[in-house]
């Protein structure tokens, strides 16, 4: 199998095509890969106006763990600083399984 993954692909997975529907045309992007417009407190700590919902979830921990923010004697809770807390509410801390739901908050519902 991993002979064959290899011959198809030149053994790197970023060398694989996107996805095309059968008219040629590529996929339309949807569920939480779509580039969805946010609220000004996510744009501003992101940097831009529109992304992806995996994309925003990415980035943020990138910076909590750039910025050593999860609690070193239990891993699952992140300490908040100023930044994260213009995002996530004005908490002092949240749990690794709330970020998800504290972003969801942030993107702009699409009519």
């Amino acid at each position: 199998m991993a002979g064959a993954y290899n011959r198809l692909f030149g053994g790197c997975r970023a060398l694989m095509a996107a996805a095309k529907t059968e008219s040629g045309g590529l996929k339309k992007t949807t569920g939480i890969m779509k580039v969805l417009p946010v609220s000004p407190q996510l744009g501003k700590f992101l940097g831009s106006n529109e992304v992806s919902r995996t994309d925003a979830v990415k980035q943020v921990w990138e910076y909590i763990r750039h910025n050593r923010l999860q609690n070193p004697q239990n891993r699952k809770e992140i300490r908040c600083d100023d930044k994260l807390k213009t995002i996530f509410g004005e908490k002092d801390s949240v749990g690794f399984t709330e970020i998800a739901g504290l972003l969801s908050r942030h993107f702009v519902k699409s009519a």
